[in-house]
């Protein structure tokens, strides 16, 4: 009989912190940490791989090396860390499950590292939503996650992180049958609320990194990154984001795009929270906006070509992996460049605010 460890021995995160580079301080200044659902490792290494080789076609013409384009390994360190977690849950029978939407639109950045994990790893994946695994799912005693027939070794989440993702009680159901299994959870539930912007704004505040890490010069380099970050329980703050709104960002606890209120929204919602107490406080937390510098870019939209001004958030994706006290996995995974017209303040590929893009190194040194 195959031993299959307990469900609180192994824990895995696929993860993702994006970045923007502030103009006044040439300093990258992180935006969010993504602890679920991070997208994108699949599609964005295959850009990545496609400007390096135009580039090694065209790069005498425009005066470019292609090495000036990292590398981008994101699809296939992602498909490894899962690989690993399916090999440290000890079942040679158990799938990969990755839950996913019912009408899933980034489908092909998925399949791309399921391609992955069955090509290198030999690991079999099934994609569900959370209403076909409260359908077809079962606990076994032994604590086994079955669905439709199958022992589940790892549950990777690339859905389940909004609201409109639990429209009935038959997902809560589903979530709550994933976290009382033996699966390996990527992310657990508790991985998936560290992601939140109020653990962003805890962890900024004097002291705080100091309870995780010991060495003082790692801590410095973490703070460096921190762009101001503030509860709405500082009427000083909330008082000068009324006043000058563009320079804040209102954040509520959510994932995903199109969530963030900027400018005369900023300020309407503020001055209706002034009077309000408890949760409806908790629900946002105030940013420093952030101004990177924009760059003159030629944009192809409905084959037709135009410039236009637009700036770029960097994204690096990490993978942990962990059983009980051992580390199996503590490694950064390369990375997400995605630029947008400068105008719009969101940053959504799948929601068509963004493109994915590629870093392209210069000379030119950045503060970090």
């Amino acid at each position: 009989m195959m031993a299959v460890n307990k469900k609180e021995d192994i824990r895995l995160g696929l993860h993702r912190s994006d970045y923007m580079l502030d103009s006044e301080t040439n300093s990258l200044l992180q935006i969010e940490l993504n602890t679920i659902s991070t997208s994108f490792p699949g599609l964005g290494s295959l850009v990545s791989e496609l400007h390096r080789t135009l580039l090694n076609q065209y790069g005498e013409v425009l005066g470019l090396d292609s090495e000036r384009i990292p590398r981008n390994w994101a699809a296939i360190q992602f498909a490894e860390a899962l690989g690993k977690a399916w090999v440290e849950y000890n079942n040679e029978s158990a799938v990969v499950m990755m839950i996913v939407q019912a009408e899933e639109r980034n489908m092909y950045d998925q399949y791309w590292l399921i391609n992955h994990l069955k090509e290198s790893h030999g690991v079999m994946t099934i994609r569900k939503t959370l209403a076909q695994v409260e359908a077809e799912g079962l606990v076994l005693p032994n604590g086994t996650l079955v669905v439709d027939g199958r022992p589940v070794a790892v549950v990777y989440f690339r859905a389940g992180y909004a609201p409109t993702d639990y429209p009935s009680e038959v997902e809560w159901s589903a979530r709550l049958l994933i976290e009382q299994s033996s699966a390996i959870k990527c992310p657990s539930i508790s991985y998936h609320l560290v992601g939140t912007k109020k653990i962003q704004q805890e962890l900024a505040k004097p002291s705080v990194l100091e309870r995780f890490l010991d060495n003082e010069e790692d801590i410095a380099k973490l703070r460096k990154c921190f762009a101001g970050l503030w509860s709405l329980d500082n009427e000083e703050i909330v008082k000068s984001a009324i006043e000058k709104p563009d320079l804040f960002v209102l954040k509520p606890q959510r994932e995903g795009g199109g969530n963030n209120l900027y400018g005369h929204d900023l300020r309407e919602t503020l001055i209706r929270l002034k009077n309000e107490q408890g949760e409806a406080l908790a629900a946002y937390i105030l940013m420093q906006r952030i101004f990177p510098r924009a760059s003159l870019t030629q944009l192809v939209q409905g084959g037709v070509c135009f410039e236009e001004l637009s700036i770029s958030e960097l994204g690096i994706f990490g993978s942990y992996l962990r059983n009980k006290d051992k580390v199996v996995i503590n490694n950064q995974c390369g990375y997400l460049m995605r630029t947008k017209v400068s105008s719009s303040n969101e940053g959504g590929v799948a929601a068509g605010f963004a493109v994915l893009d590629s870093i392209l190194l210069t000379d030119e040194v950045i503060i970090v």
